[in-house]
């Protein structure tokens, strides 16, 4: 029995790449382009009309980024996964995009069979890093910069893991919903994160919350 097809869309700003990675994924009967997109905003719109698998996203385009594309479709709620092809690997591009939604992450220069094997397992919703990223995510976490968390802010830490709102935990902790916001911003600066779902990720991570 035939493997299932996996679809793709290419995005990046050089027609150069877009060119090489589309011959090499049409080469193999694994896989379908789509379509090609020039930026993230060209990016967006395709994925939303042509609903693939797999969308292989540069990061740094003239006329809308990757990760603000990326963010876009996660909002959207679109079922493509997001791998980032790029050359970079700076933590100011590696975590946003993770953050954003990107299922994986693989530099440029991943040989052939890397990246083939990458776009298999991002259709299948796993989690892809290149082997650089991922010890640099690894050492992210366990040395994680900023103090460590009060018993409050993990108090309200532990119950923003248990999906309770802002309200909610003003009530049981007794203090008004101002409070519970401060509490947060604090506890986001500390963690290195933006949101609540990336703060109870990394709490995990670290061990803060068991």
């Amino acid at each position: 029995m035939a493997e299932r097809t996996i679809t793709l869309l290419i995005v990046d700003d050089h027609p150069v790449v877009r060119d090489g990675l589309r011959g090499m994924f049409a080469a193999h009967p694994e896989f379908e382009v789509l379509g090609e997109a020039a930026d993230g905003r060209q990016a967006v719109e395709l994925a939303a009309l042509l609903d693939p698998d797999v969308v292989l996203m540069d990061l740094r385009m003239p006329g809308g980024g990757g990760v603000d594309a990326i963010a876009e479709l996660t909002r959207r709620g679109l079922r493509c996964k997001v791998l980032v092809l790029t050359t970079y690997d700076t933590d100011s591009d590696t975590l946003p995009a993770i953050e954003a939604g990107a299922t994986g992450y693989l530099l440029k220069d991943a040989p052939r069979d890397e990246l083939f094997t990458a776009v298999r397992a991002a259709a299948e919703g796993k989690t892809v890093l290149s082997p650089a990223i991922a010890s640099r995510l690894v050492s992210r976490v366990r040395a994680p910069g900023g103090e460590p968390l009060s018993a409050r802010e993990r108090e309200v830490l532990g119950l923003v893991a248990k999906g309770t709102s802002n309200r909610e935990i003003a009530s049981v902790l007794f203090i008004s919903e101002a409070t519970v916001k401060t509490h947060l911003t604090h506890l986001y600066a500390k963690l290195g994160v933006k949101d609540r779902a990336a703060a109870v990720a990394v709490a995990y991570e670290r061990g803060i919350l068991g």
